[in-house]
């Protein structure tokens, strides 16, 4: 009986071991870090970004300047001119507000200028995780930079210089 056991016990962790899956890790943070079309890129983005703020903010200080002068002007305005200064204000305050929403919004031209500079280096990544993965084996393959799930990682399965290597660029 003690025989049978022993048999069955190593029979399941025979077949365990063989239904083993390979896993590896790679850090994105330090992959984009060694890839200059991508410091490039987000610098391009920054100062984009800036440049579009810089409009927006002046907007906005218009509109806040032409409410300052309402309100210091108001007592000697007329109904009828305070109505139209009132609008003007809205309207300035509107016009900051849509110019935002156009650079800055969920599908505005900040996001368009990010997918077409990064998408092209992310795909180059990913194809280049793709084919090491084919070529060892790899069931699944985390990004260590953004899985705060991950407590500790052995640096023997991170191969994010393989995916540099890959790539041309040298770590």
């Amino acid at each position: 009986m003690k025989k049978l056991f022993t048999l069955l016990c190593l029979l399941m962790i025979m077949g365990a071991q063989s239904m083993a899956q390979k896993f590896a890790l790679v850090d994105m943070e330090y992959i984009l870090k060694n890839i200059p079309a991508y410091e490039r890129a987000s610098e391009q983005l920054n100062q984009v970004s800036k440049k579009w703020q810089a409009e927006v903010d002046a907007l906005t200080e218009e509109a806040q300047t032409l409410y300052k002068n309402y309100q210091s002007e108001a007592v000697f305005l007329s109904t009828e001119q305070k109505t139209k200064k009132e609008e003007e204000i809205v309207a300035k305050e509107k016009e900051a507000a849509e110019l935002k929403k156009k650079y800055f919004g969920p599908e505005g031209e900040l996001f368009k200028k990010r997918e077409s500079l990064m998408a092209p280096i992310q795909d180059e990544i990913y194809n280049a995780v793709k084919d090491i993965s084919d070529s060892k084996g790899y069931s699944l393959i985390l990004d260590r930079a953004s899985d705060t799930g991950i407590i500790f990682a052995s640096p023997k399965i991170d191969i994010s210089n393989e995916v540099l290597t890959k790539l041309g660029y040298s770590n």
